[in-house]
């Protein structure tokens, strides 16, 4: 018998693989997506559409898979539904070439990277404010404003956009509070980054578990969160309180931002160093580069803040300014056509799956 490998697109390939593991059902338990396939006979694109985003990639249904190479069928479920998940978000997000550019090569990440921090270097020395205090001697809070408030909106619309697209492909329906509860619990503590079982995934152990990856997504992700509190709280603290930065370290946006840079910086750092020790070929390997650089930029957000921070009042606070808020720069405006934006489909995906579910369950109900 002949290897099935010449197929038309990823999604042909993804098809391939999720009928045969339709017939096996051996992963059942492993994570969201073999519940998923299970629940079903046939598939149309918009289902693997939804597979691919459900899953995290944490690699287990590969080890244990009887199929995969060097057997005929060459079963490579992680792999396969990475690479739909990659022409997913170069499909939805819009323009089309800055998403292709910015998700296969690494060297766009770090070409936006530089003309972001120079342009931060030019605008700070051409529009600095000597009147002002602390960060804002060194570029005035209108003009960071004026700069910032639309690196932050643009991408949260683009990013909107290819959502809805995303739920128009899949096929979702109005969004009711319950769904939101049931897939915020698996957004909120990664589940299914632990293989569905709670021992932990083989992204980086191969055939042993941990749950390395999982921590340190955790990590990164309340990290962020918690820097963007802080930015959010100071705002609030300079705009109803009439209290402009600097703060103190007992204030709420430091005690918010700093336990969250050293979280982001140190998420990132051990995400960097499992992807070094994981097999690129499970993943979508074209991607490999830019995906390591998508997670140093974004410790670069976190570490260049605390660097920031630890310089305040020494000559070293120009120069560090205009390289976090360039690095910021680059990592808001990319952030579309970057890994960025596997949160936000893993969160639709996990939504549309609870409505999925619910939608069964009823119908099930209805016709006992």
């Amino acid at each position: 018998m002949q290897t099935v490998n010449s197929v038309n697109s990823p999604a042909d390939e993804a098809l391939r693989q999720v009928q045969i593991c339709n017939a096996c059902r051996y992963c059942e338990g492993y994570c969201a997506v073999f519940p998923a396939i299970n629940r079903q006979r046939s598939f149309s694109t918009a289902d693997i559409t939804q597979l691919a985003n459900l899953c995290h990639n944490c690699r287990g249904c590969y080890y244990a898979c009887q199929y995969s190479d060097p057997h005929e069928f060459n079963i490579n479920l992680p792999r396969a539904l990475a690479e739909v998940r990659a022409d997913n978000w170069r499909t939805f997000m819009q323009p089309r070439p800055l998403a292709s550019a910015f998700q296969r090569y690494g060297v766009a990440l770090a070409t936006a990277l530089v003309i972001g921090i120079a342009l931060l270097f030019f605008i700070a020395k051409t529009y600095g404010d000597a009147d002002g205090e602390g960060f804002y001697a060194v570029l005035s809070h209108t003009v960071m404003i004026s700069i910032f408030i639309p690196a932050f909106v643009l991408p949260l619309v683009i990013i909107g956009l290819g959502i809805r697209n995303y739920w128009r492909a899949v096929g979702g329906q109005p969004v009711r509070l319950t769904h939101v509860f049931q897939a915020a619990r698996p957004t909120a503590n990664l589940e299914n980054l632990s293989g569905g079982e709670g021992q932990g995934c083989n992204f980086e152990r191969e055939d042993r578990y941990s749950n390395a990856r999982r921590w340190m997504h955790q990590m990164c992700m309340y990290g962020f969160l918690l820097c963007f509190a802080s930015t959010v709280s100071g705002t609030l603290l300079h705009y109803l309180f009439n209290s402009p930065a600097p703060y103190p370290f007992w204030s709420l946006p430091k005690l918010l931002g700093v336990p969250g840079g050293l979280l982001l910086t140190a998420g990132c750092i051990g995400l960097a160093w499992l992807k070094t020790r994981a097999d690129s070929k499970l993943g979508a390997p074209s991607l490999w580069g830019a995906e390591m650089a998508f997670v140093l930029l974004l410790g670069a957000t976190g570490a260049t803040g605390l660097l920031l921070y630890a310089a305040t009042g020494t000559s070293l606070v120009p120069p560090l300014l205009a390289i976090h808020l360039g690095t910021v720069l680059a990592f808001f405006l990319t952030a579309p056509y970057t890994k960025m934006v596997h949160a936000f489909f893993r969160f639709a995906a996990l939504l549309r799956d609870a409505q999925i579910r619910d939608a069964q369950i009823k119908a099930r109900v209805k016709s006992v």
